[in-house]
């Protein structure tokens, strides 16, 4: 089972308590994967095409809830990889209609409305909602390395519909247009981890959410060991240039003549060339600050350039 099918699987799971939230899954539903079919005279049939046997029973669910009465059919694609396609027929009657009506699909008249009406997604919970039933029709994640998250819509404006949906709740999806569809899509472990909790999808946030986690420290030892890298080239580098301050003065007869605390620095420097200054700092009778250490090196690298 691909990582695609079993969010979708564990979101067609979900029952949602309130009526509003049931209407915007399926207003969701049936505009990314259905098709309305005007017959004149008042005649209009509406079919679900989905990928997946849950999202189809939960299709189904919907809408026996509205009392709509509706068929699955199945049929085998002859492209690709010959995989199992779902189709939901709804059966032309009033309350069908009254049904596609409510959920913003069509209008007063029976006309197909381009976008769901404001009164669907009031709420956080059918804004949720309406994301889930897209994610449903047309959804797809992979991951989580490489994380990717998308819901396709039929235009560039759907895409942004949903994308507006996402912002109210504080997610972020970028848009773009493709062949045919436009997409509203998230990328990084995180983002899909908070989208997909939000959506109800907790054991995919959760695998989304460890990978972040493990994204994010090693992220975090590499910069350290960088640093730490960067650090050890520093100051080996300026123990070097201490050094050669240091032989200098003494091939030039001056190191015997600068004061008491420079020359103990001197000579432990150039019995121990590696140790870090703030245990040089520590062998010095008495024992001196780390930056005392560091005055005391560069007045000698200064007395050497002289």
């Amino acid at each position: 089972m691909s990582l695609s099918e079993g969010v979708r699987g564990e979101l067609a799971a979900i029952e949602p308590r309130r009526a509003c939230c049931r209407l915007a899954e399926l207003s969701a539903l049936v505009r990314a994967a259905g098709s309305v079919h005007l017959r004149g005279r008042g005649r209009v049939t509406v079919h679900l095409e989905v990928a997946s046997s849950a999202v189809a029973r939960r299709a189904f669910s919907l809408l026996r809830a509205y009392g709509v009465p509706s068929e699955i059919r199945t049929y085998r694609r002859r492209a690709f990889d010959r995989a199992t396609r779902f189709q939901i027929h709804l059966g032309e009657d009033a309350r069908a209609l009254q049904a596609l009506n409510e959920a913003g699909i069509l209008g007063a008249r029976l006309e197909p409305l381009e976008r769901p009406p404001a009164r669907l997604v009031v709420r956080s919970c059918c804004r949720a909602a309406y994301l889930r039933g897209a994610f449903l029709a047309a959804g797809s994640v992979s991951g989580p390395r490489a994380s990717h998250l998308e819901l396709r819509a039929a235009d560039l404006e759907g895409a942004r519909f949903l994308a507006g949906l996402a912002a109210a709740e504080g997610f972020e999806l970028a848009v773009t247009e493709r062949r045919g569809h436009a997409l509203a899509y998230a990328k990084g472990a995180e983002a899909i981890a908070d989208l997909l909790a939000f959506l109800g999808a907790q054991d995919a946030a959760l695998l989304f959410g460890e990978q972040a986690v493990v994204a994010a420290t090693r992220s975090r030892a590499n910069r350290l060991a960088n640093a730490d890298h960067a650090n050890l080239g520093r100051a080996s580098r300026a123990a070097e240039a201490q050094l050669r301050a240091i032989e200098r003065l003494r091939a030039d007869g001056r190191l015997e003549h600068v004061a008491p605390e420079l020359r103990e620095l001197a000579e432990l420097r150039l019995r121990h060339p590696t140790l870090p200054l703030g245990e040089l700092a520590r062998r010095c009778r008495p024992p001196a600050t780390r930056s005392a250490a560091q005055r005391r090196l560069a007045k000698l690298r200064r007395l050497a350039e002289l």
